[in-house]
């Protein structure tokens, strides 16, 4: 049991649209961090991504410390399960438990949105905040580098 009270309390956090961190990838997806692991005490986090069409995603990885879900609000998104890609449209939903292989892209002419709940909340953030750095500086890559970047976000590639 996390609250112990009795009556509730009031601690309740809005966090209005314009006041919600975002940022462009080189892809033009923009992502929106609506609830950081850090506003939620580490419980999840929840971000909206919002995909021009063609725009590239995550390959296939997966990640050894939190599960990750994916909820199509428009658009075709392009959801890997470990398997095989698969279109998936409004309404749809995909649940990654830890360890599973997954990944997303928008194949589509169309724009896609979808959100991306991940739990525990690890601070997913600095992640895409980085792989936007990279691309805005033209920074040129290792495969050492990708490793190192990898590891400090428990992001593993896999073949897919």
């Amino acid at each position: 049991m996390s609250y112990t009270g009795e009556g509730g309390e009031a601690s309740a956090t809005a966090n209005l649209a314009e006041s919600i961190p975002h940022l462009r990838m080189s892809s033009g997806t923009i992502g929106r961090f609506i609830a950081t692991g850090e506003l939620t005490a580490g419980r999840y986090g929840l971000y909206r991504w919002e995909m021009p069409p063609h725009a590239s995603g995550a390959g296939a990885h997966f990640h050894r410390t939190f599960s990750e879900a994916f909820y199509v609000l428009d658009g075709l998104v392009s959801l890997y399960n470990g398997v095989d890609w698969g279109a998936a449209g409004a309404g749809d939903f995909l649940y990654v438990p830890e360890g599973g292989i997954h990944g997303f892209r928008n194949d589509t002419d169309d724009p896609a949105t979808m959100l991306i709940l991940f739990a525990p909340g690890a601070a997913r953030e600095g992640y895409f905040e980085e792989l936007a750095r990279i691309a805005l500086a033209g920074r040129e890559m290792t495969p050492e580098d990708w490793t190192a970047l990898y590891a400090q976000y428990d992001q593993t590639m896999v073949a897919g």
